[in-house]
């Protein structure tokens, strides 16, 4: 099959509307896929507001280890994990924890100066670095044979209308803060066109039918399935978009709603959306890197739908002897999990388009928190887990660290991907290199 550098040239060859390109960017048959190496895909998931260490870490170390109550849904992938205790943020400077948790998790840097207050602590701006997520992107958009459609997609999941270092964990560079998309709509625009209304939406595929019949001749069997199977999807979207349109949904709250129009008791629903688009984005291969952010630093998500009223932040300040807080806490721990573990779940059951596997075995995900514990504010203990076999790490461990600068851990997920940086942030709480995790 000849290979076609322009893939608008060959679609007007074939006399195809635009509009079919992203249902045949991963065809190899087509030559539209890059071929070749492995695609090696990253996902940082943040939640906020620590967790409950007695209910959250496995007291074991090694291979053999039981999965407490906050990480029971990890158990059927239990062998696919790496727990990661002891990894701690030392970077101070302004801003109070949650602050500096929450903007210089991902780039290891301090904040610069600002005007955002936070409790007593000395104000602060945004993150001083870029955060690894970034670093990654702009490396692998740098070759060809890694280069996406999207460099990295951000998703989100009830983020506030508002911007400021609480609510924002990846940047491009210094002061240079990205905003997560917590739309599924926009996301799906974003990924397959721009969209008027939901009516343009539902029309997609029937404008596309001929010229998916026109090309469907031309593919192998592998890739016929495929084209079916994205077609299966934007089908399953359309109908979930008639769904919620059905339901009359509103804004929240304002302190709690990302200006879209879902309240926030429909968060496992845009939870569910926002993972399927995702899956769907990699199994185009329309990016390689990608973030999900839950909320927020200081998030006060009231999780109706676990029997619990209060908002999530406010929880995580109640002592350790307040023992109906510390089951709330463990249940929210425990629905995030079921998050990750969705996604691992559809991960694994997506096979690797034009290769061996499954998407799961390309794509390391990594969980995290801006707080080791709610209460005390600490950045020591930090949770790090590990999900999929994306870096080749060696995996099914819990292992305990002793006060492991986080910069450290960052530098290993660059090296994954063979990009070999020295330091990363600050290079002060780089020392001892990256972390050996193979």
């Amino acid at each position: 099959m000849t290979h076609f550098n322009n893939r608008r040239d060959f679609l007007r060859k074939l006399g195809l509307s635009a509009a079919a390109v992203p249902f045949l960017g991963n065809t190899p048959s087509l030559g539209f896929a890059n071929q070749g190496a492995r695609k090696q895909r990253l996902v940082i998931l943040f939640t906020p507001n620590g967790v409950v260490p007695k209910t959250f870490w496995p007291d074991e170390e090694g291979t053999e280890f039981t999965l407490k109550e906050s990480l029971s849904p990890l158990e059927p992938f239990k062998d696919r994990s790496l727990i990661l205790h002891g990894v701690c943020d030392k970077l101070r400077g302004d801003g109070d924890s949650h602050m500096r948790g929450m903007g210089c998790l991902l780039t290891g840097s301090e904040l610069f100066p600002g005007n955002i207050q936070g409790g007593s602590d000395t104000p602060a701006g945004w993150s001083s670095g870029l955060s690894i997520d970034q670093e990654i992107k702009n490396y692998l958009q740098a070759k060809e044979a890694t280069h996406t459609r999207f460099g990295s997609l951000e998703f989100g999941v009830l983020i506030p209308e508002r911007a400021d270092t609480w609510t924002r964990m990846v940047y491009a560079g210094p002061n240079r803060p990205i905003a997560p998309i917590d739309d599924p709509y926009q996301m799906f625009s974003k990924m397959y066109g721009e969209m008027k209304d939901r009516e343009n939406i539902a029309s997609i595929l029937d404008d596309l039918q001929a010229d998916l019949r026109q090309v469907r001749n031309r593919l192998s069997t592998d890739d016929q399935r495929l084209l079916d199977q994205h077609a299966t999807f934007v089908r399953e979207f359309e109908k979930s978009l008639q769904e919620t349109g059905d339901h009359d949904i509103a804004h929240a709250e304002p302190e709690l709603d990302p200006g879209v129009e879902h309240k926030q008791e429909n968060m496992p629903t845009l939870s569910r959306m926002q993972i399927e688009l995702m899956v769907n984005a990699f199994q185009n291969d329309f990016t390689r890197v990608a973030t999900l952010q839950y909320t927020n630093s200081v998030g006060q998500a009231r999780m109706s739908w676990l029997g619990i009223e209060e908002g999530h932040h406010t929880i995580s300040h109640e002592p350790d002897d307040n023992a109906t807080a510390q089951e709330q806490l463990t249940k929210i721990n425990h629905w995030f999990c079921e998050q990750v573990a969705l996604l691992v779940k559809k991960l694994a059951e997506t096979p690797e388009p034009g290769g061996p596997g499954s998407l799961l075995d390309n794509t390391l995900i990594v969980w995290t928190n801006e707080l080791g514990k709610g209460n005390s504010h600490t950045m020591d203990n930090i949770p790090f887990v590990l999900v999929g076999g994306g870096l080749d790490f060696s995996m099914g461990r819990s292992v305990k660290l002793k006060e492991v600068n986080h910069n450290r851990l960052l530098m290993s997920l660059a090296h994954g991907f063979g990009h070999q940086i020295e330091t990363f942030g600050n290079p002060d709480y780089c020392g001892g290199g990256a972390l050996s995790l193979g």
